[in-house]
């Protein structure tokens, strides 16, 4: 046995968490987690972002997000590069070398509910945090982008 002193009329009581989806809205959210995992047919790779609710109602909820960077699906890989892009111009980063770069970084992400699965949310756009909703994240003309030398989870 440990001996161990706790009074827990000294403590707020914790608050039963909601999994519902978050309702249709813009957020302002930061990513605190990343990482690059293989795709489950082992084809490909994908980015998973755990991203946190920084106010309001829903402060402190969490989401996440999976990119499928590298896919055999040419159009889901497109997807997929075409929101990390935007994500990227949201909170400034136009030459990202690892995931973690997008840490912390608070941007507004537009939320709905997702049509295949209405448990679950999806993003379908981002933009700069204190900007305008209605407004892009990118910029009006984008420089052709070089191919990089290797791939970030090579």
């Amino acid at each position: 046995m440990a001996l161990f002193n706790f009074n827990a009329a000294t403590v707020e009581p914790m608050q039963a968490r909601s999994f519902e989806p978050l309702p249709k809205g813009d957020y302002e959210m930061m990513i605190v987690k990343s990482d690059v995992k293989p795709t489950q047919a082992g084809t490909g790779h994908y980015i998973e972002l755990e991203m946190h609710v920084l106010n309001g109602e829903h402060s402190g909820r969490r989401h996440w997000e999976r990119l499928n960077v590298d896919n055999p699906n040419k159009t889901a890989q497109d997807i997929a590069n075409a929101a990390l892009a935007s994500l990227c111009y949201a909170i400034g980063i136009e030459d990202m070398t690892e995931t973690e770069q997008l840490h912390d970084q608070p941007f507004v992400a537009h939320v709905e509910i997702d049509k295949k699965d209405p448990t679950r949310n999806r993003v379908m756009g981002y933009a700069t945090a204190g900007a305008p909703a209605a407004k892009a994240a990118a910029p009006a003309a984008r420089p052709a982008a070089a191919a990089p030398a290797k791939k970030p989870w090579g």
